[in-house]
Parts: structure tokens; C-alpha cells; sequence
């Protein structure tokens, strides 16, 4: 059975820990569960970041609210999430 490795954000060390701090700043205490997926490769993790800020997170998003839901929902039935 294949799994997707992730970070859990208590288990995070160095740049990945400093990454957690400030995606809680960001997030209002919480990692959202598509980082947690990102964080073992930095080099994916950061534009990543910057993407899912661009299309979730400003006012003129693209995607309806409907949508990023359902993104949501699969990234944290993929990690184990809870809804």
C-alpha cells in the first residue's frame, strides 16, 4: 500500500519548524493539512505556499468557496485529517 509521506507539524526540525511558525501565524494556530504533505520537499512546499495564498486566501480568488472545499477535503482524507 503506497502512502504519501508528510510532516506532522510537532515533529518538524530546523527550516521545516520555522515554516510551521509561520504558517500558524499566517493560519490563525493551524497547518493546513496540503503543507503538512508539502514539507518534506522545501523546494515544492515554498511556491506552493505562495500559489495556495493566491488562489484560497486573497479577495479576488478564482475558485469558489465550494472549490477549495473540496480540495480540502481530499488533501485530509489523503493525510488522515480530520474533516
Amino acid at each position: 500500500m503506497a502512502r504519501i509521506r508528510t510532516v506532522a507539524p510537532k515533529e518538524a526540525q530546523g527550516l521545516r519548524k520555522l515554516f510551521v511558525r509561520l504558517l500558524r501565524r499566517q493560519t490563525g494556530g493551524m497547518v493546513p493539512g496540503i503543507f503538512q504533505v508539502l514539507m518534506p520537499d522545501l523546494q515544492v512546499a515554498i511556491p506552493t505556499c505562495w500559489l495556495y495564498g493566491y488562489l484560497n486566501e486573497r479577495k479576488g480568488s478564482p475558485l469558489s468557496k465550494v472549490q477549495r472545499e473540496m480540495i480540502a477535503t481530499v488533501v485530509n482524507g489523503l493525510i488522515g485529517g480530520a474533516p
